[in-house]
């Protein structure tokens, strides 16, 4: 139907033409449209895009330094050092020498104070960067009855390495978050070391930026509850005091309560990644707009609430009268983005499609369905492929392709370290075929067999191509001594199941084929003739040894 002449062809330069008037005419129309909701749609979409970064900056900040502890610590379970004073916990001079590493590392903590817990014993160990001699500045054993040793067991039985807690340390009073990392070598349990960070100090850096009239920041834990808030930075009490204040009873916006109920309720650990903000346009109370977003390594999040005027000075807009030139901007591109739609990128197709051939011996030709003049050149180019690389007779690819895409295949193969099998195959007494039945026959009986070999090579980068006369070289990139086998089974087995008859055979009474087969691992310094030559070694040993087998000679 396609190359019927009566049908008009579609040609690209007339409907480019006529897309590009009707765009134009749209364009004018939404134009006046546009201006009345224009402004106020901008102002709303950056307002939701710089909420998301205020999130994702806040949450960001704080995963950094939770995560520089969480390392430091990491590395001092796997010291050597402190491994070796776990197991002689009263040996002094690995005491002392676990303690002048810790004494080190306490200087590139934000804390002030480091714990090891013995798991053996539950003593406890403590380090102060105060305390630069004198060995470790407390020594006492921990209880499991004891409600403020319990962190330590929790610690422990929880199936991460390490437990992030939020509590107020005993000796500065103020709010703390407590890294226990365990300390496991060669799979056993040894103990845990601990240390906390003040908490007012690491939100201090990411809330000091925030006004705090217009943007208030808090950080909340998986379970709902405030732990800081931009908004009580200088109130002692709750700087000093555990604060039970849930996010939810700041709220009564439907969709903020939506949002943070949904939110907490897909937290089933630590993040692994702070991930994309949850931005909520809200309707009610004295903030616009609710950002949520998760900080790594950690299962609290970041909630930060703002107002329109906070995030970016309006009046810094572009004055509506460039809104014209705006959209004639827009048009511009809507032009170029359908002169690509309609001209490059199925050109582009068609290139695709076309290194498909050379790579993978693809032979379907993007856009020979279409009724334009792309269609006409894709038609004209698949006409061309099957006659410079098909086999007239037998419909395979013909030795020229199997030379060109062999020598491709090899080079792709030589990079990667890749396997290469071949497979010569030769149909047995061809000659006294043709003598017998004549060569009507003998026309047909290749057919059969291309077809054949063809149907059953199923992945997309093996292929079957005629060498010439009745001898045939299947290639099969990828595959080993082992699959290559599989396939010269199937294949002569497949072979002998069409029930050709064949009176001159001395191998059967109906046609059957020989097979030499090959494999290596490519080199460089290989050519595709090497595994022909070898192939062919094999087929002549198949040959001699009685035709209708197959014979595999490694390639070396």
């Amino acid at each position: 139907m396609a190359n019927n002449p009566a049908i008009k062809k579609k040609k690209i330069s007339t409907r480019f033409r006529n897309i590009n008037i009707l765009l134009f005419s749209l364009s004018i129309f939404i134009m006046v449209i546009v201006v009345v909701v224009l402004f106020a749609g901008i102002i709303d979409k950056i307002s939701m895009e710089y909420a998301g970064q205020y999130g994702t900056s806040a949450a960001e900040s704080l995963s950094l330094h939770i995560d520089k502890e969480i390392r430091l610590v990491a590395n001092a379970t796997r010291s050597g050092l402190i491994i070796d004073w776990m197991y002689d916990e009263f040996n002094q001079e690995k005491m002392d020498n676990a303690h002048t590493l810790l004494s080190d590392m306490l200087y590139q903590l934000y804390s002030s104070n480091l714990f090891i817990i013995f798991d053996e014993t539950y003593n406890e160990y403590k380090v102060e960067r105060t305390r630069q001699s004198g060995g470790f500045a407390s020594y006492r054993t921990l209880d499991p009855d004891r409600a403020e040793d319990q962190w330590y067991f929790i610690c422990v039985n929880s199936n991460m390495d390490y437990v992030l807690g939020l509590g107020v340390d005993e000796l500065t009073h103020r709010k703390n978050v407590w890294i226990d990392h365990k300390m496991i070598y060669e799979g056993e349990l040894l103990g845990v070391i601990a240390t906390g960070l003040e908490f007012a100090h690491v939100t201090g850096e990411m809330f000091a930026k925030y006004d705090g009239n217009n943007i208030r920041g808090l950080v909340i834990d998986s379970n709902g509850l405030i732990h800081m808030d931009s908004a009580l930075m200088d109130n002692q009490e709750f700087l000093h005091n555990a604060f039970h204040v849930n996010i939810k009873d700041e709220f009564t916006d439907p969709l903020a309560l939506a949002a943070i109920d949904s939110h907490l309720g897909n937290i089933s650990g630590y993040f692994s990644e702070i991930g994309e903000p949850n931005v909520i346009k809200l309707y009610s109370g004295s903030y616009r707009y609710m950002t949520i977003a998760p900080i790594k390594e950690t299962d609290w999040s970041v909630i930060i609430l703002s107002g329109t005027p906070s995030l970016f000075n309006t009046s810094a807009f572009i004055p509506m009268g460039l809104v014209a030139v705006i959209l004639l901007i827009a048009f511009t591109l809507a032009t170029n983005v359908v002169n690509f739609r309609l001209i490059f990128l199925p050109l582009g197709k068609l290139d695709k499609s076309l290194s498909n051939i050379k790579q993978s011996g693809e032979i379907s030709v993007y856009g020979i369905e279409r009724n334009d003049e792309l269609g006409e050149l894709s038609k004209t180019i698949q006409d061309l492929f099957n006659k410079a690389n098909i086999d007239g007779l037998t419909g395979i690819y013909n030795r020229r392709f199997m030379e060109m895409n062999l020598e491709h295949t090899m080079e792709m193969l030589a990079r990667s370290g890749g396997i290469l099998s071949v497979l010569m195959i030769d149909i047995d007494h061809f000659k006294k075929y043709n003598d017998t039945y004549g060569h009507e026959q003998g026309d047909t009986c290749l057919k059969k067999v291309a077809i054949t070999l063809k149907d059953n090579i199923t992945r997309k980068s093996d292929f079957a191509a005629r060498y010439g006369g009745e001898e045939f070289l299947v290639v099969l990139p990828n595959t080993d001594e082992g699959g290559a086998r599989v396939i010269a089974e199937k294949l002569l087995n497949k072979i002998g199941l069409l029930g050709i008859p064949h009176e001159n055979n001395s191998a059967a009474n109906f046609v059957t084929i020989s097979i030499g087969a090959t494999s290596g691992q490519v080199a460089y310094k290989q050519h595709w003739t090497d595994y022909v030559k070898r192939a062919d070694d094999a087929l002549y040993e198949s040959k001699r040894n009685g035709r209708n087998k197959y014979t595999f000679l490694m390639h070396s």
